[in-house]
């Protein structure tokens, strides 16, 4: 089965992260390894990364780490792109430094220049931390909603940034539900779900998926809007989730809610059960009538995606 958890809050310490996962059963999970929304990045003190590398090790817990939202390696600007190439590296070096194997990143937005000339400067950039950098962390990239001149809501794109790199081998993917919606990929139906699929394998190779977001959509197929919410409750419905979970050809993978949550974790401990209750031989299998008697006592709309 997959391996399913949630992004968790690394505040106090980044080991902090790993004791939330645990307090509420996750299987995996994802944190920051600085602020998301700052360019500097406090060095990790010797018994943080000490303390971090134990918890991790002692309770076996998959663990992805996710890149800053500031982040933009398609910016034809050379001052933001620079910047954003800076950052990239500190956070693969972050990554390194505790044993994190993965860091999730969006492609970024190409702000006008062009699809071609952003992938060019993804893959640039891209190439540049493989010369720098070691295999003890992979870059995943995200698929998106394609809001605005943000790439990655075509398969295309990443056909590209794949043909423009030196060692294609060395990055992976990850896909995100409501991402997917967004971009107008339909994966709501059964059908819908094996052509896409089957065009991404094709193309790129199914095997180079590392991990999910499970996110639910507020809005529908092909919107290209980014705003996630608790599973069952949007426009994926049950059925997306269903379909992914089942796929046995993702079985053992990361898949991480990023859904609305109070500090209690109290949404991510309802999203998980309901996530669960969608396995082939879940007993008893959740339905859409169960979903308002889960969510009984849970504050639904307070908090902020994970």
């Amino acid at each position: 089965m997959p391996l399913l958890g949630a992004h968790c809050s690394a505040a106090g310490g980044v080991w902090r992260s790993i004791e939330r996962g645990q307090e509420i059963g996750c299987e995996a999970i994802q944190l920051f390894t600085k602020s998301n929304r700052q360019w500097k990045a406090r060095p990790f003190k010797t018994e943080e990364v000490e303390q971090f590398r134990a918890l991790h090790a002692e309770s076996g817990l998959p663990v992805v780490a996710h890149g800053s939202y500031l982040i933009n390696l398609a910016s034809s600007d050379d001052a933001i792109w620079q910047k954003s190439l800076d950052a990239f590296l500190i956070e693969m070096d972050r990554c390194r430094t505790l044993g994190v194997p993965y860091l999730v990143l969006h492609p970024g937005a190409h702000t006008g220049s062009g699809v071609e000339a952003g992938v060019a400067q993804l893959a640039k950039a891209i190439n540049q931390a493989h010369d720098r950098g070691d295999d003890r962390a992979m870059l995943l990239l995200e698929i998106t909603a394609g809001t605005g001149t943000t790439l990655g809501a075509e398969i295309d794109h990443f056909v590209e940034v794949l043909a423009r790199l030196q060692a294609p081998e060395r990055i992976g993917f990850c896909f995100d539900s409501c991402h997917a919606i967004g971009a107008g990929w339909d994966l709501i139906s059964e059908d819908g779900y094996a052509a896409v699929m089957a065009e991404w394998d094709a193309r790129i190779g199914l095997d180079k998926v590392r991990c999910w977001h499970l996110n639910d959509s507020q809005f529908p197929l092909g919107a290209h809007r980014d705003r996630h919410t608790h599973i069952g409750l949007g426009e994926c419905g049950l059925s997306t989730f269903r379909n992914i979970l089942n796929d046995p050809r993702f079985a053992d993978l990361p898949m991480l809610l990023e859904t609305p949550k109070d500090e209690d974790q109290a949404q991510d401990v309802v999203n998980l059960r309901v996530l669960r209750g969608l396995y082939a031989d879940a007993e008893p299998p959740v339905t859409e009538a169960d979903l308002d008697g889960m969510w009984e006592g849970v504050e639904r709309t307070a908090g902020k995606d994970g």
